[in-house]
């Protein structure tokens, strides 16, 4: 791959990654709720979750889930579930986001790792989105005379790295508005935007058409 390949790439998936989706607004939620370090777990189950995404259309899967309606409707309705699952998970908490009256590293009922990572990896691998942005975006830059696995590991890469860095600078910007936040008042209103939010990724999710090869 030449360096102008790279470099057009890492620009668009630069602009794609630090657009708002179910992934960021889970990192704003940890942040907020368990401190900006929990984000480390979620933020590597989301990774995990993209290099699967991206092995996916290397394979040819995404390529199939555009082709097979079947497929496409399953993979479609499985991950707005899922978002509709977090969004009502957080509009039926009985308390705020973080304790009421908490200003310092109090939190409320910390998952472990394993959640945290958990969470955050299953909200990447349902969402095909991902695996058509990867089919789609990745052909455009690889180079068809050269070996496709290392350039689609590269590509990979510098996605992931993107992404991680996109949600760590998230979650530090919401864990400085969290003495803001964890006010009572503000707090379960957190809670009831982050769930409609998660609903609303979830319905848009369910609108999104295929497109036909």
């Amino acid at each position: 791959m030449d360096t102008h390949s790279i470099l057009a790439f890492t620009l668009v998936a630069a602009i794609a990654i630090a657009s708002p989706g179910p992934a960021i607004l889970m990192a704003l939620n940890n942040s907020l709720a368990y401190g900006a370090r929990s984000t480390l777990w979620s933020t590597a189950g989301n990774a995990s979750g993209l290099f699967c995404m991206s092995a996916a259309a290397m394979l040819g899967l995404g390529a199939l889930i555009i082709s097979s309606e079947w497929v496409f409707n399953a993979v479609k309705v499985l991950g707005a579930g899922y978002l509709f699952y977090l969004g009502a998970s957080s509009l039926l908490k009985k308390t705020g986001t973080l304790a009421p009256g908490s200003q310092g590293p109090a939190r409320v009922n910390p998952p472990s790792r394993w959640k945290l990572y958990k969470l955050a990896f299953l909200t990447a691998v349902t969402n095909p989105k991902a695996v058509l942005f990867f089919t789609a975006l990745f052909p455009q830059f690889l180079d068809q005379h050269a070996p496709l696995v290392p350039q689609f590991l590269v590509l990979t890469l510098i996605f992931i790295l993107l992404s991680a860095l996109s949600l760590s600078l998230y979650a530090l910007l919401a864990s400085q508005a969290k003495g803001w936040l964890a006010r009572p008042v503000f707090s379960r209103w957190v809670n009831r935007v982050v769930g409609a939010t998660f609903i609303g990724f979830g319905a848009a999710l369910l609108s999104l058409r295929r497109q036909t090869l």
